[in-house]
């Protein structure tokens, strides 16, 4: 499907490149260069156009007004907002006004794409909610996995990879990231595909059975074993065997792991004989294993033979563009299963409190909440109100004593000691009332002199100050580059020369 695109983007450099990667993707750009000739050009063309691609900081009109006066309008073609990596402020503002999603500047190709196709779904998505929950049983593929991040698309694509092999697979990530879905896909994908994928999770077995349950055991083998026990890894002969939480074994354990994954052979508690079998081994863990290893909890060797194919899935909050996504998988899922009269939809406001949050305990802690919000949901969409327990535990939100939720922005609040903009690598040792010097300054100087008294180079000087404006300004592109006189393309070029991390502006490089 060819779609119409807006682009309204005071950068003409970054119009440029949109317009590039839109019409690539076979689709028909049209440019604005701040939200005042949006406007105008939506009223031209506004029954042509089936997205707005939005930047937020501009001049004339800015991003937050221009949502404003489309919500006026009673406008409901969807809007995708650029913003630069840590505003999750003005993120949380514009997706109460209404914004469909939100890209991270500089934008893949590849995330603008997936932004762009779920915009074009929106309106075919209302009633094609799955009808029901998925049974931890079901075969899982790639295709129903709901991403938009570019993190999680490389995790995709290297679960395909490795898919393609018989490749011991090491899955790493905190717990509730979606491990085991990732695990099954790519048994769905590969050719044991219609063999048995069984799963352990090897920190829930007492270490006492471990053996037992893993390798199995013979009827009087040791006592109360009154009957013969067919291990994991021969109910999973031919298949998969999916080993949660790796790290939990205890060592004597990981001593027949290893022979079984080196050799193909298990020793079955009071056998005889050895015996072969044929299992593709996936393993998953939230801990550090190399850290494991220098501790000597876990066996080097067995390590390297594991570790052949490492696949780490951040966290939910590192890739905060799949919250949108996954938000409303799981609203067209759950109210599915509960068999729900019309079709349930999300407030803004409510999208933007759950964008807001931090989700320790990640997509099953998300789906969770969701799923509690559909069962006692009783309007026609989700409103923020539906979620007092989130809405507690993020920054500007509170609970009114009538249960309803409130919120308000930074600039309406009192702000606190600017901690965040003191530069702790630069002036570790700085005290009130000092005066600054070569070696020490107040929280937001910058020295001109270095420790011998000579003046400093100007490229230390500009990489100094370009990562106190990221922090200062909480990583907003639009805004550091605006203050420090440059464009943000010049910004982008000279992150990569002093190899700054937009995301932590105070990591010093590797």
């Amino acid at each position: 499907m060819t779609a119409h695109i807006l682009v309204i983007d005071d950068d003409p450099v970054q119009r440029r490149l949109l317009k590039n990667m839109i019409e690539r993707s076979g689709h028909v750009a049209h440019m604005a260069e701040n939200g005042r000739a949006g406007l105008d050009l939506l009223d031209r063309k506004g029954g042509l156009i089936n997205v707005i691609l939005l930047d937020l900081m501009m001049p004339e009109m800015n991003g937050s007004a221009f949502l404003e006066a489309l919500a006026e309008r009673e406008n409901t073609i969807p809007v995708i907002v650029q913003t630069g990596q840590g505003g999750i402020e003005t993120v949380v503002m514009a997706m109460r006004a209404g914004a469909f999603d939100f890209v991270v500047k500089p934008v893949s190709p590849e995330r603008l794409n997936v932004a762009v196709g779920n915009a074009l779904k929106m309106d075919q998505r209302e009633g094609r909610g799955r009808g029901g929950r998925r049974h931890r049983s079901e075969t899982v593929h790639f295709d129903d996995i709901v991403s938009a991040s570019p993190e999680m698309l490389r995790v995709i694509e290297l679960g395909r990879r490795a898919a393609q092999s018989n490749i011991p697979v090491v899955l790493e990530g905190e717990s509730g990231v979606g491990k085991e879905m990732v695990a099954r896909a790519i048994q769905a994908a590969s050719d044991r595909a219609h063999k048995p994928f069984v799963t352990v999770n090897c920190g829930a077995i007492p270490h006492n059975l471990v053996e037992s349950i893993l390798f199995g055991h013979e009827k009087g083998a040791f006592t109360g074993a009154t009957e013969r026990h067919t291990g994991k890894f021969m109910e999973a002969d031919g298949g998969t065997l999916f080993l949660d939480e790796i790290g939990d074994l205890p060592l004597d354990v990981q001593v027949k792991l290893l022979r079984a994954v080196q050799q193909g052979e298990i020793e079955t508690i009071g056998a005889r004989f050895p015996q072969k079998v044929n299992v593709r081994l996936i393993s998953a863990t939230n801990r550090d294993l190399i850290n494991e290893v220098r501790e000597g909890r876990f066996r080097e060797d067995l390590y390297y033979r594991l570790n052949v194919f490492p696949v780490t899935i951040p966290a939910l909050r590192k890739r905060k563009e799949d919250i949108p996504v996954l938000v409303r998988a799981f609203v067209q899922r759950f109210a599915g299963e509960q068999k729900l009269a019309r079709p349930l939809g999300v407030s803004a406001a409510a999208m933007a409190l759950l964008t807001a949050y931090d989700w320790p305990g990640n997509i099953r802690q998300l789906e969770n909440a969701i799923f509690r919000a559909v069962v006692l949901s009783e309007g026609a969409e989700l409103t923020a109100a539906d979620f007092p327990q989130i809405a507690a535990q993020v920054p500007g939100y509170g609970l009114a004593e009538d249960g309803a939720v409130t919120w308000e922005s930074a600039s309406q609040r009192t702000p606190e000691p600017a901690a965040e903009t003191r530069l702790p690598s630069v002036y570790p040792d700085f005290r009130p009332n000092e005066s600054p010097s070569a070696e020490t300054g107040p929280e937001n100087a910058i020295a001109s002199v270095d420790k011998g008294g000579h003046v400093r180079k100007l490229a230390d000087v500009e990489e100094e100050l370009i990562r106190f404006a990221l922090k200062f300004y909480h990583g907003q592109m639009s805004q550091v580059a605006r203050k420090l006189g440059i464009g943000r393309s010049t910004l982008y070029r000279k992150l990569k020369d002093y190899g700054i991390d937009p995301d932590d502006p105070l990591k010093e490089a590797a």
